[in-house]
C-alpha cells in the first residue's frame, strides 16, 4: 500500500449533481431533514434520517453489504466543545446527499475550501509535539492550537505524516510488524494499515469521526494495464467534515519508497490532505464502493483502465492529457500525446529511459510530444514538468504511458543533439525572439537553403550553430553554414546545409550589456531529402565583424580559383576596406556598400580586413574564405 509517487486522473465537463435515487440535486449540502449513511469496514450501511432539533431520529433503513457484526467507530467526549459521546439513538458516522461529480471539474484539488496559509502557524505548531507515550496525550497536545474540527483533522494529519515512517522492513517480515495505533507511535513505522488506524484513534479521541477504509491502490509496483484481484492492498481514512465525508491518505502524504523498496524518504505530499474524490478514485479503489463518494461510482474495470497521473501532475497545475487511456498505439509509426496547464510550465519526455525518438513543443497552455519509436513492441512513456518560475532544475515525472509500436518509420529517426523542446514557444518568446518567420518545430527544405527571422531585443547577441549525426559537422563547422543578418530589430539566419539529412539548428543567446557565454535557447530540425545538395560554408567572420554588416557578394566561402570575384559588403563607420588575396584589393564605398573585385589566382586564403580609423596605420581581419584547390 505504499506508493513510488501518488497518481491522479482528470477528464472534461462534469456530469450534474445526482441524489442517491438518481435524481438532480443542487450542488450545496442537504438542509433541515437529512439522510445519514454509515459503513463500517465490514461493510454494513446504516441510514439514518436526522430531524430538527428536540424531534426523534428515526432508523429507517438497514442494508447489509456484507458479512460481520455492525459496530460504532469508536467516539470520545474530547472535542473542546463539550458534545457528548454519539450514540446510535442520536447519529453514527455520516454522509449527506451530496456527490462529487466525475469526472473532475477542475475546480479545486481538495473537497473543501483549504487555506494552506491560515495553517502555517498550526502546521509549525504539530511539527514541533513530541509525545510518543500515549496517543491520548499526543491528541491533546496537539489539539491545544486547534480550534475547529478542521484545524482537529490538520494537526493529526501533519504530525503523522512528519513522524510515522513506512516500516519497509516489517513489510518484509510480518512476523516484526504491528499496527497497533500505540505499537505505531511508540515505534514511528508502520505499513498503510498502520498510519489509517493510528489515524482514526487520533481523530476518535479528538471527537472528529473517522473511518478506516481498504481497497486496492495504483502505488509502488503497479504496472499500466495490470488489473487487481483477490485481497485489497491499501488502508486509508475518511473524515467527516463540515456535513460530509472527506478523503485523506496519510501513508502517501508521509514520503516515497526507492524502486528497488528498500528506503523510505519523508517527503510530505500536501494532495492527499481531503484530495477531492475524483481525483482521489484514480489511485484509491475501495472495496465498498460508496466510499468512492461519487455518483456514479466507477468500476474496478473503470478504475484499472484509468491513466497514470501523478500527485504532482495536479500539484502544478495540469488539468488533463490527451488520450485518456495509458496505452496507446502507434499509427504508421507515430504516437501523439498532449498536456493541457493553467500556466506556464515546462516539459520534458522519457521513452524507455531516454529522451529521443520523440518531438516535443510547448504551447501557451500546454504541449504537445510526437513520438516515433525506432523498435517495435512495448515502450514505457514518462511526461515530466517544471513551473517556469522553478529555481532548481528538477523535473517531475507527472503521467506515463505504453506505448505499443507496430511499425517503425525510419524516416523521423532524429539526430541525437535534438533537445526538447523543440521549435519556438512562449518560452523563446521570453527569450526575446518575438514573431519567429517559422512557428513549427520543423523546417523541410528541397534545395538546401533556408531562412529563419524574428524580431529581436537590439541588446541579444546571437550565435547559432548546426549540427548532424556523424562527424561531418565538426563545432566551427556546424556555425560556418549558418550566416546571421540584423537589419535593426531584425535577426534573419541564413542556413546553407552541407548535404541532404537531418540537422538540428541551436540558437544561443547572451546580453551584449553582459559578455560570458551564451545560453542555450531552443533550435529546430531542419531536414533534406535533396541527395544532390551540398552547399560550402559561409565565410569565416572574425571579431570585428559587427551584427549590422552584411555580405551580399560573395555569400559562399569557398571561391573559385584563377577567376575574378566580385564583393560587395554593407558595412558602416569604416575608413577603407581592403581584399587581400595574392594582391591586395581595396574595394570603394558607395553609400553603406564598400565593392570591388579580386583576382583568386596563386592563392589559397582570401581576407578581407577593414581600417577603422583613418589616423590609425593599421587593419583588422574580419572575413576569411577559402579558395578551391586548383
Amino acid at each position: 500500500g505504499v506508493q513510488d509517487d501518488g497518481n491522479g486522473n482528470s477528464r472534461s465537463q462534469p456530469h450534474q449533481g445526482r441524489d442517491v435515487n438518481g435524481q438532480r440535486v443542487p450542488r450545496e449540502p442537504c438542509k433541515q431533514t437529512q439522510a445519514i449513511t454509515s459503513y463500517t469496514n465490514e461493510g454494513t450501511q446504516v441510514t439514518v434520517e436526522i430531524h430538527p432539533k428536540d424531534t426523534t431520529p428515526q432508523l429507517f433503513k438497514k442494508l447489509s453489504f456484507g458479512k460481520g457484526p455492525w459496530r460504532l467507530p469508536s467516539l470520545r467526549d474530547q472535542d473542546n466543545k463539550g458534545k457528548p459521546p454519539l450514540s446510535l439513538s442520536e447519529t453514527t458516522t455520516t454522509t449527506t446527499c451530496f456527490f462529487p461529480a466525475y469526472p473532475w471539474d477542475r475546480s479545486s484539488l481538495k473537497s473543501m475550501p483549504v487555506d494552506l496559509q491560515q495553517f502555517e502557524k498550526l502546521d509549525a505548531y504539530a511539527l514541533k509535539v513530541n509525545i510518543t507515550n500515549s496517543v491520548e496525550e499526543l491528541v491533546k497536545a496537539l489539539l491545544k492550537q486547534a480550534r475547529t474540527d478542521l484545524e482537529k483533522v490538520r494537526a493529526i494529519w501533519m504530525w503523522i505524516c512528519h513522524h510515522i515512517e513506512y516500516d519497509i522492513v516489517g513489510y518484509h517480515n510480518k512476523s516484526q510488524l504491528s499496527t497497533r495505533p500505540m505499537d505505531v507511535l511508540q515505534k514511528g513505522k508502520s505499513i498503510c494499515e498502520g498510519y489509517a488506524e493510528l489515524f482514526e484513534q487520533m481523530c476518535s479521541i479528538a471527537g472528529i469521526q473517522c473511518m478506516k477504509l481498504s481497497g486496492h491502490c495504483k502505488g509502488y509496483g503497479y504496472k499500466i494495464g495490470q488489473t487487481f484481484t483477490g485481497d485489497s492492498d491499501h488502508a486509508w481514512n475518511a473524515v467527516y467534515l463540515d456535513g460530509r465525508w472527506h478523503l485523506l491518505d496519510s501513508t502517501w502524504g508521509s514520503g516515497t519508497v526507492d524502486d528497488s523498496f528498500t528506503k523510505f524518504t519523508f517527503r510530505y505530499n500536501e494532495f492527499y490532505f481531503l484530495t477531492h474524490p475524483a481525483l482521489f478514485i484514480n489511485n484509491h479503489f475501495p472495496d465498498n464502493s460508496n466510499w468512492q463518494l461519487l455518483k456514479p461510482t466507477l468500476t474496478l474495470k473503470d478504475f484499472e483502465n484509468n491513466m497514470l497521473y501523478k500527485s504532482k501532475f495536479y500539484m502544478l497545475g495540469l488539468l488533463a492529457s490527451h488520450p485518456e487511456t495509458s496505452i496507446i498505439s502507434t499509427v504508421n509509426g507515430k504516437a501523439s500525446v498532449s498536456v493541457d496547464c493553467r500556466s506556464a510550465t515546462l516539459f520534458t519526455f522519457m521513452l524507455k529511459g531516454k529522451d529521443e525518438h520523440g518531438l516535443m513543443t510547448l504551447r501557451k497552455h500546454g504541449m504537445k510530444l510526437d513520438i516515433y519509436p525506432q523498435k517495435t513492441g512495448s515502450h514505457k512513456l514518462q511526461i515530466f514538468a517544471k513551473p517556469i518560475k522553478s529555481s532548481e532544475d528538477l523535473y517531475e515525472c507527472v503521467l506515463e504511458y505504453v506505448v505499443e509500436c507496430k511499425s517503425v518509420d525510419k524516416a523521423m529517426r532524429f539526430p541525437k543533439d535534438l533537445n526538447q523542446p523543440v521549435g519556438p514557444s512562449w518560452f523563446t518568446e521570453r527569450q526575446g525572439f518575438l514573431r519567429p518567420s517559422h512557428p513549427d518545430p520543423i523546417i523541410h527544405t528541397n534545395d538546401g537553403r533556408c531562412s529563419v527571422t524574428f524580431s529581436l531585443g537590439k541588446d541579444i547577441s546571437v550565435l547559432a550553430s548546426l549540427y548532424c549525426d556523424g562527424s561531418s559537422l565538426a563545432e566551427d563547422r556546424g556555425r560556418s553554414h549558418v550566416m546571421q543578418v540584423r537589419r535593426g530589430n531584425q535577426l534573419e539566419l541564413k542556413i546553407h546545409l552541407p548535404h541532404a539529412g537531418n540537422f538540428v539548428l541551436k540558437i544561443f543567446t547572451r546580453k551584449k550589456s553582459d559578455p560570458g557565454n551564451y545560453s542555450y535557447v531552443f533550435n529546430y530540425l531542419i531536414t533534406c531529402l535533396n541527395t544532390e545538395v551540398k552547399w560550402p560554408p559561409f565565410p569565416q567572420s572574425y571579431s570585428k565583424w559587427v551584427d549590422e554588416y552584411e555580405i551580399l557578394e560573395p555569400v559562399s566561402g569557398l571561391l573559385p580559383a584563377n577567376r575574378n570575384v566580385h564583393f560587395k559588403l554593407k558595412m558602416h563607420g569604416i575608413a577603407k576596406v581592403l581584399v587581400q588575396a595574392e594582391d591586395t584589393h581595396p574595394l570603394t564605398q558607395n553609400r553603406d556598400y564598400w565593392e570591388g573585385t579580386c583576382n583568386t589566382s596563386g592563392c589559397r586564403e582570401v581576407f578581407v580586413m577593414v581600417h577603422e580609423n583613418a589616423n590609425h596605420s593599421f587593419y583588422s581581419q574580419v572575413l576569411k574564405y577559402e579558395v578551391e584547390s586548383q
